[in-house]
């Protein structure tokens, strides 16, 4: 099993020594309303972010019984890589053979520490968030504007009814728009299909709401 990160330029980091374990974390994320005389209730808004991480050190000195390769990497050295990842917005590539994850990543958080006894050995704790791409769009591009594209339609598309027996467009309207009084608004986008009495229409009618 090998732990590598890769930056878009190519450049690579090889984890000297595997950690004993790797941890996935995966959230639901909830929204919580509060309904009158009803107490709370969570409404589901979708998967969160999975997070990965781990803990490992960079030994300063190649030892067979737990380094993978040589020559190692100097600690240091290899710790400013992370911090340099960390400042950059790009995403790296994590994987780890052996295993499924071979993800774009964001490093999220890292921790170093320094243990007596083990002069020049770097101890590291780091998080990664899984990379979802995103896109801003400009306003040319919203506009249609960009590369002849054309502008897109975004009128709302309007509603339909379809007329059941015993319906009046005045209850039509009452039902529907919350007052009677608008029936004519219906009648005025419907007047092709309903005729020229507003009084008389067919069951199974498909009025055009307002």
């Amino acid at each position: 099993m090998d732990f590598t990160l890769e930056d878009p330029s190519g450049l690579k980091l090889h984890f000297p020594v595997n950690p004993t374990e790797v941890n996935i974390r995966r959230d639901k994320s909830f929204e919580t309303i509060t309904i009158i005389q009803g107490g709370e209730l969570d409404v589901p808004q979708g998967v969160k972010v999975k997070e990965i991480a781990f803990s490992s050190f960079f030994p300063s000195q190649y030892d067979a019984s737990y380094c993978k390769y040589q020559p190692l990497p100097n600690p240091q050295t290899a710790m400013n890589q992370l911090n340099t990842w960390m400042e950059k917005r790009e995403p790296l590539r994590l994987i780890i053979t052996g295993t499924d994850v071979n993800v774009l990543v964001m490093l999220s958080a890292h921790n170093s520490s320094f243990k007596g006894g083990e002069p020049g050995d770097v101890y590291f704790d780091v998080t990664f968030r899984t990379w979802r791409d995103y896109k801003v769009r400009t306003l040319a591009e919203r506009s249609g504007a960009s590369d002849g594209e054309a502008r897109p339609d975004i009128k709302p598309v309007s509603a339909t009814y379809t007329v059941k027996s015993g319906d009046s467009l005045w209850a039509i309207a009452k039902m529907n728009l919350g007052s009677g009084s608008r029936w004519r608004d219906i009648y005025e986008m419907n007047r092709a299909l309903i005729g020229d009495n507003p009084d008389v229409i067919q069951v199974g009618q498909e009025l055009v709401m307002p």
